[in-house]
């Protein structure tokens, strides 16, 4: 492909999958900003072999009340460039995108025609200003039908903002990773507290109550994405993402909200709906989103796969959207057998459990992971021998369908499936078994479940939940747990797959260091993790 050939894909690319559409404000030839339109920073995802989408939002004013971020209602001409070199001395891709108020003058330019596998950098620039954006990097994926050595990424989640500083992304940054795979929770609905928790900064009273309102969540993520160690993580890589529940509201399922705590009318399906719609917007204006992942009202495909040569397939879940309401009322208790292991009952909905299992069979990649969100080992929360008491909105509380799926990849002959998982606050490694209560019974795939970014504030190695879920002969399938707050290092390679969890001491103020408590692998074609 010539270059004025690849020039005019990636300019292609820019105007007509920006997400933008047709928008009815009319263009801001001159803009002029009363500070910097590119406070929010900006980022790049969901790698391929010839390119990745680029990101920003124009919001020189980002906790204005109304949401807008302090931009008139005009559209925004945003060139874009990726460059080979930090100096930009050696441009390959350039293109305009359209920044519309409809999508809070938010750019996802997807850029086309790169070179595989290797770093590039990029920048964007308001047309008219002279306004230049920070120098992020990216890094493209390696070639289809290639055998890279290795694949190397980090897994993140849970990143209450007022419960802790982000000096975990801090230390992301300084890893040499291909890309980072975010599993939720990437920001909390609940009101941030008079004096924004820990971070003791004071906010205005739009902050102190629940998210509801399209403005509300907008001001929500703009104010997480202010964060420099968060931003400095989107600068270092391309970040691949899925939603867990709180980017709407607490243990929503589907079309059904949580049992009305807050005041806000959306106990029925239709106004729960109308509050997804805000939420979903609002995810995809501040990410580095695809097209194919841009809502339409309340409804939005994250369930997605991308591939890393031969070595390495991301099955990228959505574990909120089609699931059945959690049984029981919820909540963490004995009982409800016979309701959670009903077979009509689904986590993933019938779709996408098909496509998955289908995927997972005809993949060709050496390792299968699974970017899920909640934990889907068997884990008794009581170390008592005589009681067993499950998490109902974990895949504890959708039984039948782990079934379904353990079931399904060890029937097709899955090759080396392991789970990703965020959610929980801590950090587990589980074998995954087709009998979690029979001993001699396969292991069928390995759990990486992932602590929390900053949500629960401090923590220990072991809590009380570790101390009943280790107990002798209460969870045999559980391999190691820890509750401090951190990230994962994952790196696939021709012979095992390691996991490297990394913790940090406290995040309830910023500084802290960062270690390596425990370090797993998983050998080719030997499901279960072993501990190095």
């Amino acid at each position: 492909m010539n270059h004025s050939r690849r020039r005019f894909l990636g300019t292609a690319a820019a105007l007509g999958l920006s997400g933008a559409g047709f928008s009815t404000a009319r263009a801001w030839a001159a803009p002029r900003f009363a500070a910097d339109p590119f406070a929010l920073g900006v980022a790049s995802g969901d790698p391929l072999p010839g390119g990745v989408v680029l990101w920003t939002r124009l919001a020189p004013d980002p906790l204005a009340p109304d949401g807008r971020g302090g931009v008139p209602d005009g559209r925004v001409a945003v060139s874009w460039q990726v460059a080979e070199d930090e100096r930009f001395t050696r441009v390959v891709q350039r293109g305009t995108a359209q920044a519309v108020p409809e999508l809070a003058h938010s750019v996802h330019a997807e850029v086309t025609g790169l070179t595989p596998g290797r770093d590039w950098f990029y920048r964007f620039r308001v047309d008219g200003s002279g306004d230049i954006s920070p120098t992020g990097r990216t890094r493209t994926a390696p070639a289809a039908g290639t055998s890279p050595a290795a694949v190397t990424f980090a897994f993140a989640s849970c990143q209450c903002w007022y419960e802790g500083f982000y000096t975990a992304y801090r230390h992301m940054a300084a890893e040499d990773l291909d890309f980072v795979v975010h599993l939720g929770d990437y920001l909390y609905e609940y009101g941030v507290g008079a004096n924004g928790g820990v971070r003791g900064m004071t906010l205005d009273a739009s902050f102190q109550h629940e998210t509801y309102s399209l403005a509300d969540y907008r001001n929500r993520h703009a104010l997480y994405r202010l964060d420099p160690d968060l931003q400095a993580a989107h600068l270092a890589f391309p970040w691949i993402l899925t939603w867990d529940d709180h980017e709407v509201e607490n243990n929503w399922a589907g079309d059904t909200a949580q049992i009305d705590k807050d005041g806000f009318p959306d106990d029925d399906p239709a106004s729960f709906r109308a509050r997804k719609t805000a939420a979903f917007q609002a995810y995809y204006e501040h990410l580095p989103l695809r097209l194919p992942q841009k809502p339409t009202g309340s409804s939005a495909q994250l369930y997605r796969r991308l591939a890393f040569g031969d070595l390495l397939g991301l099955h990228v879940l959505d574990t909120r959207s089609y699931r059945d309401d959690q049984v029981c009322g919820d909540g963490t208790k004995p009982g409800c057998d016979a309701e959670r292991s009903d077979p009509a009952r689904t986590m993933l909905g019938p779709g996408q459990e098909r496509w998955l299992l289908d995927g997972l069979e005809s993949s060709g990649a050496r390792w299968n992971v699974l970017a899920n969100q909640t934990l889907v080992a068997q884990v008794d929360h009581d170390p008592d021998p005589a009681v067993v008491s499950s998490g109902l909105d974990m895949w504890d509380g959708y039984a039948a369908a782990r079934d379904r799926l353990l079931g399904g990849m060890h029937r097709r002959g899955v090759r080396n499936p392991v789970v990703l998982t965020g959610d929980i606050h801590r950090s587990v490694v589980a074998d995954l078994k087709l009998d979690f209560d029979d001993p001699d019974s396969p292991v069928v795939a390995t759990e990486f479940a992932g602590t929390s970014v900053s949500s629960g504030g401090d923590g220990t190695a072991m809590d009380t939940f570790g101390f009943d879920w280790m107990a002798p002969g209460v969870n045999p399938h559980l391999k190691w747990h820890n509750s401090q707050r951190g990230y994962t290092v994952c790196r696939a390679g021709g012979n095992e797959f390691t996991a490297d969890y990394r913790v940090l001491p406290y995040v309830s103020s910023p500084g802290a260091g960062v270690t390596t408590p425990a370090r797993f692998a998983v050998e080719d074609g030997r499901p279960g993790a072993q501990r190095i």
